[in-house]
């Protein structure tokens, strides 16, 4: 059984989904970023379209839970939705912009969903985090700060999030110097100092202030 203030929480997510549903929508996708603001690495965005929203650990804004939670919750969202992860290089952002890269990602991310899924496709509708003119095969709705007023956005979230980090752990193996594992690129103090030590790497974003 969900604690009491587990189950409040899920439900105040529930809005958009639960007025989809009355719409007669039969597949709701969240999609999310993350990723816009680090100094390196690449972003990543997550498409997740979830059977039911009945979980046992705490669904929310990933920036709102902790590694552990994190995890948790990345196992069971992945286990228990169907997924698409989208991923933009360094390399693409610094020639189109973040803003245009992380469009990029949700549409990678939405079309790897489609393409995983062995079903024919219901009448769908996409919830994408933040205010932007978007590109989709399906229709869809932008909601601001969505990964914390959308259900089925936080899950992109959280799946946007860990599958970032790790990539982010991996790059500190291949980089040890800047501490990729530790702020997985985002710009902090420590993150700039050792990129004034040591110059940027080559997952650095070049056309990023302080790189």
């Amino acid at each position: 059984m969900e604690p009491g203030s587990q189950l409040e929480n899920r439900e105040g997510l529930l809005y958009y989904e639960r007025k989809l549903e009355a719409a007669g929508c039969r597949l709701i996708i969240g999609i999310d970023e993350a990723g816009r603001g680090p100094l390196a690495g690449p972003v990543v965005a997550a498409a997740a379209a979830l059977r039911d929203f009945s979980f046992s650990n705490r669904i929310d804004d990933s920036k709102k839970l902790t590694p552990r939670q994190r995890d948790a919750a990345f196992l069971e969202i992945t286990g228990k939705a169907d997924y698409g992860i989208g991923i933009i290089n360094e390399q693409i952002i610094d020639s189109v912009n973040i803003l245009e890269a992380s469009k990029l990602a949700m549409q990678e991310a939405l079309n790897d969903l489609l393409a995983r899924r062995k079903r024919p496709l219901p009448e769908a509708h996409a919830l994408v985090d933040g205010d932007m003119r978007i590109s989709l095969p399906i229709p869809h709705t932008c909601v601001i700060r969505g990964d914390s007023r959308s259900f089925s956005i936080a899950c992109a979230s959280i799946i946007a999030k860990v599958t970032r980090d790790r990539i982010m752990a991996i790059y500190d193996s291949v980089y040890p110097q800047y501490g990729f594992s530790r702020h997985k690129g985002y710009p902090t103090e420590a993150h700039r100092s050792a990129i004034g030590r040591c110059g940027p790497s080559l997952i650095h974003r070049r056309s990023f202030t302080g790189v």
